[in-house]
């Protein structure tokens, strides 16, 4: 057997059955491997970021991870942004990248890099296998610690005469560790600062925001009197009726400062301290005041369900109170980012997987769907745009049974437009509504916030006309349907066939 069958062998046999690839010469003999080792989906992306950016998508929806495949070093570069992004999710990632041969790198061709360096920001676990014979052992080492909580990146590398030489061995699938539960100090010292009836925040990031644990932090708010608050971006969100809501924490530092101000206590579960996105003259790096006590009740890699339920406990909560839900009604007349987000809530189906990369347009349809029908709510966490159109490309493949919505900025789309090919080429269940204003509008709000003053030189690196982006036909051009809104009623009917169909389908919306 060759080490690139004992390598599709063993992820096979720790559960890895699904790989986002765009290979190249070095990762030849693993693509023909996939025909002697039978049960590996593959799905093709035309660019890197497209690639990773699936596989962060299918990891948080699915809780285990799919492979990438890689070339070489130059090809991880093209990868890294929605790496980052995944590694900031908590998304798990076995991340193959091919290389050179052993014997051919020290040559120093066009594509040898220093690829262990350029992985290791973005992975827990990073190994280049020098022998065959301990490649498929090296696979199933990378699938314990991408599962490894609190989850995470695991990087293979793998030269391509490893892949190609005989004697490589299957491995078994290893151990998978379970969250630690936290008790003792960690929990008197939250319930007392709880109990103090001095303004507490509790911030609940990464699994503390699963519907269970929501649940338990809402019998906390309820007995204390305590804030709920979750990070400004986060990697999963359950919201809609059934579940209970949470705020996050403004991205406009004097909001967030605003919103935190008082705050006596800062309790965090499964998030650090609110961070300010960027550094401002004049202004502080971390939202909540400096005096405020922080407490961690527990970090990413605990039981974070477990934590709250057992502080709610320990404060002797009832039940959580019983929830209360408006009624949804779909908006008409001109276009408007708040009619479109109350459309979109009025029409979600339910368990849809919606994903938000919509940058300064977001607020209004965080707003809106928190009445919508159940759903889950997928973020760029690490702040690298262009996540959103290749989240749901891993999301809808991770889960075929449910409808992925994307809504997303026209600026930040173009840097992973590719991954509409992959929509159709997979025929993927997401309707994609993209935000056209036809500008870099985050940049604008951000050059007043560092008090820069702009001149028409300045300007012209926001606008994106000049031509104006064609969302329509680009979309068509890569074989997914596509219509343009410019009324609500038109967006009503567009919006409520793509939900009711099968495959992809683009809806641009002209917005200000």
């Amino acid at each position: 057997m060759i080490g690139a069958e004992s390598l599709v062998r063993t992820l096979l046999a720790s559960g890895v059955d699904t790989c986002f690839a765009n290979p190249g010469t070095s990762e030849m003999h693993f693509v023909a491997a996939l025909d002697r080792a039978r049960g590996m989906r593959c799905v093709l992306g035309l660019f890197e970021g497209v690639v990773t950016g699936a596989a962060d998508g299918y990891g948080r929806i699915k809780g285990t991870p799919a492979a990438t495949l890689l070339h070489c070093g130059p090809g991880l570069a093209n990868g890294l942004a929605n790496l980052h992004n995944a590694e900031r999710a908590n998304s798990p990632i076995v991340n193959i990248v091919g290389d050179q041969a052993t014997y051919h790198a020290p040559l120093r061709p066009p594509l040898t890099t220093d690829t262990e360096g350029w992985a290791r920001p973005v992975s827990r676990w990073v190994r280049k296998v020098a022998q065959v014979q301990e490649l498929g052992v090296a696979a199933a080492e990378a699938v314990q610690a991408a599962r490894t909580p609190p989850f995470g990146i695991a990087t293979l590398i793998l030269p391509s005469d490893v892949s190609w030489n005989d004697g490589g061995v299957e491995a078994l699938a290893l151990a998978v560790p379970v969250p630690a539960k936290i008790g003792g100090e960690r929990l008197r010292e939250a319930a007392r600062s709880l109990a103090s009836g001095e303004p507490t925040v509790l911030l609940l990031g990464h699994l503390a925001l699963s519907a269970p644990a929501l649940g338990h932090a809402h019998r906390i708010a309820a007995k204390t009197g305590a804030k709920l608050m979750a990070p400004t971006f986060n990697g999963r969100i359950a919201r809609g009726v059934g579940r209970y809501p949470i705020r996050m924490v403004p991205y406009v530092v004097d909001l967030a400062v605003e919103e935190l101000a008082g705050t006596k206590h800062l309790i965090l579960a499964g998030a650090g301290e609110p961070v300010t996105f960027f550094a401002y003259p004049g202004k502080p790096g971390i939202a909540s005041p400096r005096d405020a006590a922080v407490h961690e009740l527990a970090g990413a890699e605990h039981d974070l369900v477990h934590a709250l339920a057992a502080l709610a406990d320990e404060l002797n909560c009832p039940p959580a109170p019983q929830l209360k839900h408006a009624k949804l009604e779909i908006a008409s007349g001109p276009m408007s980012v708040e009619g479109a987000a109350q459309t979109l809530a009025a029409l979600l189906p339910d368990h849809a997987i919606l994903i938000d990369e919509a940058i300064t347009l977001r607020a209004p349809f965080f707003a809106a769907t928190a009445n919508a029908p159940p759903h889950d709510w997928l973020q760029v966490p690490g702040g690298a745009i262009g996540g959103g159109l290749p989240l749901a490309v891993g999301a809808a493949i991770a889960a075929p049974d449910r409808r992925v919505v994307v809504v997303q900025a026209d600026g930040s789309a173009m840097y992973t437009v590719q991954a509409l090919w992959s929509y159709a080429r997979e025929n993927l269940d997401v309707t994609t509504i993209i935000l056209s204003n036809r500008k870099y509008a985050i940049l604008l709000k951000e050059l007043a916030a560092v008090g820069a003053v702009p001149g028409p030189t300045a300007l012209g690196l926001f606008e994106l006309d000049r031509p104006n982006l064609d969302w329509v036909g680009l979309a068509e051009s890569q074989g997914v349907e596509a219509a343009r809104a410019e009324t609500l009623e038109v967006f009503v009917d567009l919006l409520r066939g793509s939900l009711t169909r099968k495959g992809p389908f683009l809806i641009e919306l002209i917005v200000e």
